[in-house]
């Protein structure tokens, strides 16, 4: 009787083909840690999106990429440039509002119409104009007289709560030039100048910060009326660092000559 013999098996696989598959799935595991710690390219991966679409027939295929993009930060652009506009122009407007109050509270303490303070409102700025006989003694320009402080930590009040946007020029102003001296005050020119920096001075004592105010002086060379009394007087003009950085990029006189 014939004896059955043992089927061949087939060859075994040889062994380096196992150490082989477990370098690469560790090299995968590391290529994938790698992906995850990697910083994706924000602009890249919208360019992709943008290219997708446009091959799946979302945007228009006569219309590139970069002139979907840039009209479309354009519109991003002009939204933001709007929505800033208009928070400038309500705090500006709540900003005013508040000064406003304080002023018709000090107002009403006045007996003399010629005496109270007005304000005068523009385009992203407001101008206080305070009779310089409220604050000084007539030839006097340091800052003495309580009910002045008190005005003028109430308004710094109001100051802390406006946005970063906002300076403050304090402005000195005089009648005809009455003194002539060989001392500090000189002349009026002296006197408006030191009644503004005593005002400043208040305000920076009331926690304002010194880098959005300004001093200046006119003495008696911007009268307002004929009558003396109204050019004695101190302006604090509050107005948009936006505004005035518009000014100095329109074109001037000068510009127009090249």
């Amino acid at each position: 009787m014939a004896k059955n013999k043992c089927p061949e098996c087939p060859k075994c696989l040889p062994g380096w083909l196992v150490q082989f598959g477990d370098l690469m799935s560790l090299l995968l595991t590391f290529f994938i840690l790698l992906l995850s710690m990697a910083v994706m390219d924000k602009k890249k991966v919208e360019e992709y999106f943008d290219i997708m679409k446009k091959a799946m027939g979302f945007i228009d295929a006569s219309t590139d990429v970069e002139t979907q993009s840039d009209a479309y930060s354009t519109q991003n652009n002009d939204s933001s440039t709007q929505e800033d506009n208009s928070s400038n122009e309500s705090d500006f407007d709540s900003t005013a509002q508040d000064v406003s109050q304080i002023v018709e509270e000090v107002n009403s303490s006045q007996s003399i119409e010629s005496q109270e303070i007005k304000m005068e409102k523009g385009k992203n700025e407001f101008v206080l104009d305070i009779p310089s006989t409220i604050m000084f003694d007539d030839g006097q320009y340091e800052l003495t007289n309580q009910s002045a402080k008190i005005f003028i930590s109430k308004i710094a009040r109001v100051i802390r709560t406006m946005p970063q946007t906002f300076n403050i020029e304090i402005i000195g102003h005089t009648d005809t030039n009455r003194i002539q001296s060989t001392t500090i005050p000189r002349d009026s020119w002296d006197i408006s100048a030191l009644r503004s920096i005593s005002v400043v001075k208040e305000l920076i004592k009331n926690r304002i910060d010194p880098a959005i105010l300004k001093v200046s002086a006119y003495g008696s060379f911007h009268p307002k009326s004929d009558v003396a009394a109204d050019n004695r007087r101190v302006e604090m003009r509050f107005f948009s660092e936006n505004n005035q950085q518009d000014i100095l990029s329109e074109e001037n006189f000068f510009d127009r000559l090249e």
